[in-house]
């Protein structure tokens, strides 16, 4: 089974004496791969240690970045999208748990 690696990453495994074999994927399967992707790096965010953290939240960067891209949206329209539902909602800054 394979997995969306960084654009670099079989040029590197060949410099290494490896033979990646690899594929392009088609528009449906690299948004696919991209949003299963992005919940991979999220995962590898909540559980790092503290001195893994911003590689890791860069990494979620990146795929995120990716996906906007795919989606046609750039980073600012998204920023001003929840600076507007922060505005209608509020953010996460208060530590609000709701029960049950």
């Amino acid at each position: 089974m394979g997995k969306l690696v960084r654009d670099r990453i079989p040029e590197i495994m060949t410099s290494a004496g490896l033979r990646p074999d690899t594929r392009i994927l088609d528009s449906g399967a690299y948004l696919d791969s991209l949003l299963a992707k992005l919940v991979e790096e999220a995962e590898e965010l909540r559980d790092a240690d503290a001195s893994q953290r911003l590689e890791e939240a860069a990494d979620v960067l990146e795929v995120f970045t990716a996906v906007l891209d795919n989606l046609g949206y750039s980073l600012a329209e998204v920023a001003e999208a929840a600076t507007a539902k922060r505005h209608k909602r509020g953010g996460f800054t208060q530590r609000i748990w709701l029960e049950g």
